[in-house]
C-alpha cells in the first residue's frame, strides 16, 4: 500500500464511522450543523458562474449533500461524486436518488473532466498522519482536481489563523496565503475567501 493509499484508508475508516453513527446528516459528514454546511457550500458555489447546465465533480462527496444544494440552486447539468468511504457512497446514492443525473465513483482516477470540481472539508481530518506527509497529500489532490476541471476548482480548509485554544491535534490547519500562492501556479485568477464566520478559508481557482 502506498503512502497515499494509507492516508485515504484512514480517512475512509474515520468517515465510515461517522456516517454509521449519524446517518446522512451534517453530523455524519463531521459537521456541527446544517447551517455551517450550507455556508461552506455557498462559498464554493461562488466559483460557478457558468450557465446552469454546467457539470460538477464533488471531490469527497460524503452522503451527497452538495448535490442537493446544487439542484436547489438551479444546476441542471451532470453531477459526479467521489468518495473513499463505501458507506458514504451507499448513503449518497440513496440520498440523491430523486435528483437526477447524479453518479458516483470510488476512485479519483474514474472522475471524468467536469466544468467545476468542488471539495468541502476533505483536507481537515489529518488524524495521526505527519504534517509533511499530509501536505504532500494535499498538493497531489489539488493537482488532480485541476486536471479534472475545465473552468475551475474550489476547496475549503481550516485556517492557521484560528485561535490556538480551538485547534485540535488530529486536524490540519492550512496557511491561507501559502495555499493562495500555490493555487497561483494553476491560474492567475484565484480568490481567497476568509471573511465568513467559520474558522476556515475557501479558495476559488478559475482556470484559463
Amino acid at each position: 500500500m502506498t503512502a497515499g493509499q494509507t492516508i485515504l484508508a484512514g480517512v475512509a475508516a474515520y468517515y465510515s464511522a461517522k456516517v454509521a453513527a449519524h446517518g446522512p446528516t451534517p453530523g455524519g459528514a463531521d459537521w456541527n450543523s446544517s447551517e455551517s454546511q450550507e455556508l461552506r457550500f455557498e462559498q464554493l458555489f461562488r466559483l460557478c458562474d457558468a450557465p446552469p447546465n454546467f457539470s460538477v465533480n464533488d471531490y469527497g462527496c460524503g452522503y451527497g449533500a452538495l448535490a442537493a444544494f446544487l439542484r436547489r440552486r438551479g444546476l441542471r447539468g451532470p453531477y459526479c461524486g467521489f468518495d473513499v468511504a463505501p458507506a458514504m457512497l451507499a448513503e449518497a446514492r440513496r440520498f440523491t436518488a430523486g435528483l437526477g443525473d447524479c453518479s458516483f465513483v470510488d476512485d479519483p482516477a474514474r472522475l471524468a473532466p467536469a466544468d467545476y470540481t468542488l471539495a468541502s472539508g476533505i483536507f481537515n481530518v489529518r488524524l495521526d498522519v505527519p504534517t509533511d506527509a499530509w501536505e504532500r497529500h494535499v498538493e497531489a489532490t489539488l493537482a488532480h482536481m485541476a486536471t479534472v476541471s475545465r473552468l475551475g476548482f474550489a476547496f475549503n480548509m481550516l485556517t492557521a489563523y484560528a485561535d490556538p485554544e480551538r485547534m485540535r491535534p488530529e486536524l490540519y490547519y492550512g496557511a491561507p496565503l501559502a495555499y493562495f500562492a500555490r493555487c497561483r501556479g494553476f491560474s492567475r485568477r484565484v480568490a481567497l475567501l476568509h471573511d465568513y464566520p467559520l474558522w476556515e478559508f475557501t479558495l476559488l481557482v478559475r482556470l484559463p
